[in-house]
């Protein structure tokens, strides 16, 4: 079998013409110049070859803005003190000086018991502290006659130690009698019951006539102090360093305390303390924030043992770039955003987003001030998709109007300002 030559001037290889080569050159340039423009118009041919139209959509620019840092928790409405009333003597309830649900104050009488048996007792302790002061007195006015007889050496110095220490002994009954005497007192006292402290009082658990005793488990009625009072919540230990370095500035940790559903706000209050040991289970630590809390107890903003939503600003980043929490999305490249182009299609722009104040997120990176997102009407668009712009932003609305319509796109619009 005769092999191909290989001389260049083989009389074979000179009849291939050089056009051919140079054509088949061409053309492949033309195909990679059409497959890279396919490429770049995937979302809007997307969107065509579907028969999906135009989406239309709400845009937003994107702002630099102080944005705060804060920190959310669930908090529950816990008072500075509360205590259970109870007398500390057994007796007959005579009277209840006090309105279920009043503010009362420190040292106010809220019930009286039976003070009867207690002034007896008084009389009975003053009239033996009376009989052995008189005792006491004899004893000493003897001893004072011993003594001089003793320097006479008309008696025996025994006798002068035995009157001195009867004396001492009187003196000791006399000082009992007065301790029985101030006892009495107090008891008497103790019969008008009172409040602690200032605060709210609680629903009453006895009636007039009956017997109450230190040991009643309910007591009178409950004392809370309502004004201020105190929220307790959860953090997580991440946040302790940042906490612990603010906390210290004379400004504060400012928290605020909002209803179950997170919308109305309650109180403004400021950070307390933390506790002493972080809760290995959770990875947390209690907290504690003081709230002024005025008003009667029907008009606190605040009631003992509330459930509340905890918002405390650790921090505030300063002119960063912002844009409604609506324009960034989620999926497999992460936070992303759609980014407005000049043409009306949309460029999809992967974003590292920060903190957030409900409406507006910050953007760390990928954006850039003054850029425009889309913020609603993403649903199915895709990277390089066209969009229809609100009136108000004109832009080629037109041309979006067109690629929606199909063949109609001969039908002149009217610009967007002319409207």
């Amino acid at each position: 079998m005769a092999t191909q030559p290989h001389d260049p001037d083989h009389p074979a290889l000179r009849q291939r013409p050089r056009w051919l080569t140079y054509g088949l050159i061409a053309i492949g340039l033309v195909l990679a110049a059409l497959i890279g423009r396919w490429f770049a118009s995937a979302g809007a041919k997307k969107n065509a070859h579907t028969g999906r139209p135009v989406a239309a959509v709400a845009i937003a620019r994107v702002v630099p803005a102080d944005v705060p840092v804060t920190v959310s928790a669930i908090g529950t409405v816990t008072p500075i003190d509360s205590a259970i009333v109870r007398t500390q003597l057994a007796g007959n309830l005579l009277r209840i000086l006090f309105r279920e649900g009043q503010q009362v104050h420190a040292g106010q009488v809220i019930a009286v018991i039976d003070q009867r048996p207690f002034e007896i007792a008084l009389q009975q302790a003053e009239g033996n502290l009376t009989r052995d002061a008189a005792q006491l007195a004899d004893a000493q006015l003897d001893l004072a006659r011993y003594r001089k007889l003793l320097g006479q050496q008309s008696i025996a110095s025994q006798q002068v130690d035995t009157q001195a220490a009867l004396v001492k002994q009187l003196a000791g009954t006399v000082a009992a009698d007065r301790g029985a005497v101030n006892s009495a007192r107090l008891n008497i006292d103790y019969s008008a019951i009172k409040a602690p402290f200032d605060g709210v009082i609680g629903l009453r658990q006895v009636t007039l006539g009956n017997y109450v005793q230190p040991s009643d488990t309910n007591g009178i009625a409950v004392v809370t102090r309502t004004d201020p009072i105190d929220v307790e919540f959860a953090l997580p230990q991440s946040q302790l360093d940042a906490i612990r370095r603010r906390a210290g500035s004379p400004e504060g940790l400012p928290v605020t305390a909002l209803d179950q559903n997170n919308q109305s706000v309650l109180a403004q209050g400021r950070f307390g303390t933390f506790d002493n040991q972080i809760a290995t289970a959770t990875g947390t630590v209690n907290a504690k924030a003081r709230f002024a809390n005025p008003g009667t107890a029907a008009k606190q903003a605040l009631f003992p043992n509330q459930f509340v939503n905890v918002t405390m600003r650790i921090d505030t980043l300063h002119h960063v770039d912002t844009v409604p929490v609506t324009a960034v999305r989620h999926g497999a490249p992460g936070d992303f955003v759609f980014v407005v182009q000049p043409d009306s299609t949309v460029k999809l722009t992967v974003v590292t987003t920060g903190p957030s104040d409900g409406a507006t997120i910050a953007v760390l990176q990928g954006l850039q001030a003054g850029q425009t997102v889309v913020t609603e009407g993403a649903d199915g668009l895709d990277d390089g998709s066209m969009v229809r712009l609100p009136r108000a932003h004109g832009g080629p609305a037109g041309a979006s109007r067109s690629a929606a319509g199909g063949g109609q796109s001969g039908h002149r619009h009217r610009p967007a300002a002319a409207q």
